[in-house]
Order: C-alpha cells, then sequence, then structure tokens
C-alpha cells in the first residue's frame, strides 16, 4: 500500500512525501527509522508508470510459486537453492524469470522472503499473501503456510475458471442482442423509413422515436464509441483510484438481489477459509484476523472486518467487534457461527465448515442465476425486435386501411 505523510525530520525541517508499506503500523515504523516525526499519515493511491506497469500475479501463478516453494523446502533445501532452481524450471516464462531472479538477488543480499516479495517491482501480490509468508517465517511453518497458500489460491482459480466458462453463453448471447439491434436501427430502418417520407402521413410515435434514434446513431456514431469508450475508462478509473466511489460501488452490489447474497457469500468464504488456514498454521487469533481483513475484494467488507480487527487486537472478540461497528449487515449464519466457534475455541474448525457451506450455497445460486440469464437474453432480443417491427409495420398497416378506405 502507498502511504501519504507530513512531519518534520531530524533537523526540524518540514518533510512530506509518500512511502510503501503493507499496514499503517508499518508505515509509522519506517517512519521512525527514517528519522522523521509524521504529524499526518493515511493510506493514498497514485497514479504513476509503476502502478500501471505491475501486474497483478494471477492466482494460478501464486498458486504454482508457493507449492513448488513449499515442495522444495520441505526436502530441506535452503531458501536461495530453491528459488535458484525454481529460476532455472521456468526459463521460457520471461516476466516469472525476472519475478524469480529479482527475489532470488535480494535473499542472496540477506533479505527476508516477505521483504523480496514485498519490494520486487515485477508482480502486485495480495497483502494477505505476503503477510502471511512474513508470520510464518518467524514462527517457523513458512512450508505449511506456503502450502496451505498454495491450495487456496488453486481453488479460488478453478471457482474464477468455472464462472468464466459459465458466463460465455449469457456474454454471447448479450453481444448479439446489441449488434443485432444496431443492425436494424442503422442499416433496415432507412430503407424502410424511405417509403414513408413519399406518403406524407403523420407517424405514430413508436415510429418517430425510431427513425429519429437510426438518424441519431448514424450522424453520431463515432462520437457514441469514444463516448462509450470514454466512460469505460473513467469508470475503470474510478473504481480504481478513488476510494469513495469504490465503496459506492461495492455497497451497491451487496444490495442487488441474488447477485448481492452470492457476492457475500463468497467473500465470506474467502475470508473463513483463510482465516481458518491461519489459524491452523500457528497465526495467533488477533494477528490471524488482521490478515484475513485483507482479503476481501468488496472494500465495503473489507472496510468493517477492518476496523472490527482493531477492536480484535485490543482484546474483544471478532463477533462482538462486527455487531459493535457500523456497516453493511453481516450474514446471520455467518454471526452465529463466529460467536460459537469463539464460545468453543473451535474457530478454525467451525470457519472451515462456513467456507464450505458457502461455497455450496453459492454453487446452487450461481447455476439459478445462469439459468436465468439465458431465457432473460432472449427476451430482451426478442423486445427490441419486436419494438422495431411495430414501429415500422404500424405505418404500412395504416397506410393499407386508408388505400382501402
Amino acid at each position: 500500500m502507498l502511504f501519504k505523510y507530513k512531519g518534520v525530520d531530524k533537523l526540524g525541517k518540514n518533510s512530506k512525501g509518500t512511502i510503501t508499506a503493507n499496514t499503517l503500523e508499518e508505515a509509522k515504523s519506517k517512519l521512525k527509522s527514517s528519522g522523521i516525526y509524521y504529524q499526518s499519515l493515511e493510506p493514498t493511491k497514485k497514479l504513476s508508470m509503476e502502478e500501471f506497469s505491475k501486474k497483478e500475479m494471477s492466482g494460478v501463478m501464486i498458486s504454482s510459486f508457493a507449492k513448488e516453494l513449499s515442495s522444495y523446502l520441505n526436502s530441506g533445501m535452503a531458501m536461495l537453492t530453491a528459488i535458484k532452481l525454481l529460476e532455472n524450471q521456468h526459463e521460457e516464462e520471461k516476466k516469472y524469470r525476472s519475478f524469480l531472479n529479482s527475489i532470488k538477488t535480494m535473499i542472496d543480499e540477506g533479505k527476508s522472503l516477505f521483504i523480496a516479495l514485498t519490494t520486487q517491482k515485477i508482480y502486485a501480490m495480495p497483502d494477505f499473501f505476503t503477510q502471511s509468508v512474513s508470520v510464518a517465517s518467524k514462527g517457523g511453518k513458512l512450508t505449511e503456510v506456503l502450502r496451505n497458500m498454495g491450495n487456496f489460491f488453486s481453488a479460488q482459480s478453478k471457482v474464477k475458471k468455472q464462472i468464466s466458462n459459465a458466463m460465455i453463453y449469457p456474454m454471447f448471447i448479450f453481444t448479439v442482442a446489441i449488434f443485432m439491434s444496431v443492425g436494424l436501427i442503422v442499416f433496415v430502418v432507412p430503407k424502410i423509413a424511405g417509403i414513408f417520407k413519399d406518403t406524407g402521413q403523420e407517424l405514430p410515435p413508436i415510429t418517430q422515436f425510431i427513425l429519429g434514434l437510426s438518424d441519431f446513431f448514424k450522424e453520431h456514431y463515432v462520437m457514441m464509441f469514444f463516448v462509450i469508450v470514454s466512460i469505460i475508462i473513467i469508470y475503470k478509473l474510478s473504481y480504481k483510484f478513488i476510494t469513495s466511489f469504490h465503496l459506492l460501488i461495492d455497497k451497491i452490489v451487496l444490495k442487488l438481489p441474488l447477485i448481492g447474497t452470492i457476492a457475500q457469500n463468497y467473500e465470506l468464504g474467502r475470508f473463513s477459509y483463510i482465516l481458518s488456514l491461519m489459524l491452523k498454521s500457528g497465526v495467533s487469533y488477533a494477528q490471524a484476523v488482521h490478515l484475513s481483513s485483507s482479503t476481501f475484494g468488496n472494500m465495503a467488507l473489507k472496510e468493517l472486518f477492518t476496523n472490527a480487527s482493531t477492536k480484535v487486537l485490543e482484546g474483544n472478540r471478532l463477533s462482538n467487534a462486527l455487531m459493535m461497528t457500523k456497516g453493511i449487515k453481516i450474514k446471520r449464519n455467518f454471526m452465529q457461527s463466529l460467536a460459537l466457534g469463539e464460545e468453543s475455541s473451535e474457530v478454525a474448525h467451525i470457519l472451515e465448515n462456513v467456507a464450505i457451506l458457502y461455497n455450496e450455497e453459492n454453487d446452487d445460486k450461481l447455476k439459478i442465476l445462469l439459468s436465468l440469464l439465458g431465457p432473460i437474453m432472449m427476451l430482451l432480443i426478442g423486445t427490441i425486435v419486436g419494438v422495431i417491427v411495430v414501429g415500422m409495420l404500424l405505418p404500412i398497416f395504416s397506410m393499407s386501411m386508408g388505400a382501402q378506405v
């Protein structure tokens, strides 16, 4: 994460700038070690060439890296030897090899794996993964945590692939609907419109609307293309760099019928699984909750759990902290399961079952959603084509009736 600070240095001069750290506490520690006494320190997102060029590491790649490294370390290899072996095995993958080479260089200089992963410039990696590596390295459980993380990212990649494959047909239908509609309005409607102009009769409102839409598309198609592209770019940049906009969109998603339930199930299931893995790996409860809170992709949920995790660090239970923290309403069965786990000291076991339950529930809901998307898209095509046909036929019927009279 990038943090913006203002303060004074050792000489008493004003100092301001940005600093990279994974947590606020780490940022404070870095400033202190640099001799800077901060007056304000807050997260920020900065547009830079490095930000754009640093591609996010895919789940499949993280899974492969974690599993292979875990396997080599478990066989008794030293960290540097294991990284060198990984680099030799991936000679054909230039970017991945550069990533491994960067890590190898820093480890050879005596830096830890955590520092190497967070300071390399090739890939952006999830905070919870790097932080888990840091905690596991200190606790002597690095091999086990890497193996568990590898399995987690592998499972997440399979879920995303299943969803992507299932969305191919609905998206194909949607694309056909758009092109068919534009084709009818731009190419077919103008030819029929010539008949109406010769008659001089007054056209029905729906026909006037379709003809006006056709003229607008023909005259402004270049402008419309750039407007659509601009809207997409602005939306993506705003979602990525404007925190308030990102938070607003994520809150709206959680309130959508069916989609909101699927999104919350997915996020809570992932959080539960990661927290369970960390607890089984020996990470303290407070630290595990803090790290697991960074796994949320939905910013509204992430903000809620991050605020709650600070109360857990102060000694409160997570279930109580979530109830005290204002924000999105969390599913009741999750809250009850979490409270039961904290009461019985079986959080890891119960949350593992919760993760499995939510994955199964989402499978059923996704099947329902995808089964509805096909007919909805077909209905959309039928409605658009029907409106255009009706708009074109009404004047023709009027002309025929007038001729008979």
